[in-house]
């Protein structure tokens, strides 16, 4: 049975079975492993799960797709959900998902792996493939062109593990970007999260500008207050929100 992918949802279906021992390793699968897979696909990557852990969450928006994940969907340790997977309710899942582990679509990607560092806690690893560009973009490093707001955010909760850089023929269609896969583990999230997310994505909102511009454009506060929090951590009233190292946001958070 054939099926093309569907471009408006970001659909690449892994076609080369070669990469889920990558996978694998990455994600240090164990029989007592509850996985969260967004983007099951065609189910290729699933079924490999499914071998391995005590129980696979697959969540799917594309119900085209439900005679392709029949067979899985009847094993006892796979639950099929469908729907978007920024929309459901996804720490309610019963068992609780303790990895994250997907081939995730390229046009929900970024905002599945943000919200799930505080939305999903009880998730201890993350092993995801995404474009290059957004691998990349996880653990830049400050002052580059990469580095912005998620990478603040993605390094403030986790660390990295692994990298693994990804042929365009593992899919069907081949994208027309490069991707990889990386992992990251959970650290313990800052006091205040929520507060710290709002703070650096307030920054990053007007990447041009100075950080007392951006701040106060986005209404969190004003320019003054934006810069005494800034002399308070050692910062000029000059300095942009590429500048500041991930630490650095925890502090200016608490002095705002």
């Amino acid at each position: 049975m054939s099926i093309r992918a569907k471009k408006q949802l970001g659909q690449h279906f892994l076609a080369d079975e070669n990469i889920l021992g990558v996978i694998e390793r990455l994600a240090e699968l164990d029989g007592g492993d509850v996985v969260l897979e967004i983007g099951p696909g065609l189910g290729v990557l699933t079924g490999r799960l499914a071998d391995r852990v005590h129980h696979v969450h697959a969540v799917e928006l594309d119900r085209s797709l439900a005679p392709h994940l029949a067979a899985l969907a009847e094993r006892p340790n796979v639950e099929l959900h469908w729907g978007d997977a920024l929309q459901l309710d996804l720490a309610a899942l019963d068992p609780t998902p303790t990895k994250l582990v997907s081939n995730l679509p390229y046009n929900v990607a970024t905002p599945i792996v943000v919200e799930s560092l505080a939305g999903l806690p009880a998730v201890e690893l993350w092993t995801v493939m995404v474009q290059r560009e957004v691998a990349d973009r996880f653990f830049a490093v400050p002052s580059t062109k990469a580095y912005g707001g998620v990478s603040v955010l993605v390094q403030l909760a986790t660390e990295r593990t692994g990298f693994h850089p990804v042929a365009r023929t593992v899919f069907r269609p081949p994208p027309n970007v490069d991707s990889a896969l990386v992992a990251f583990r959970r650290r313990p999230l800052p006091d205040d999260f929520d507060r710290v997310k709002r703070v650096v994505e307030a920054a990053f909102s007007h990447r041009r500008k100075t950080l007392p511009n951006s701040l106060a454009l986005a209404g969190l506060c004003s320019r003054a207050d934006a810069a005494v929090a800034l002399a308070s951590i050692g910062r000029p009233p000059e300095v942009r929100a590429e500048e500041l190292a991930p630490p650095e946001f925890l502090t200016l958070a608490g002095a705002l």
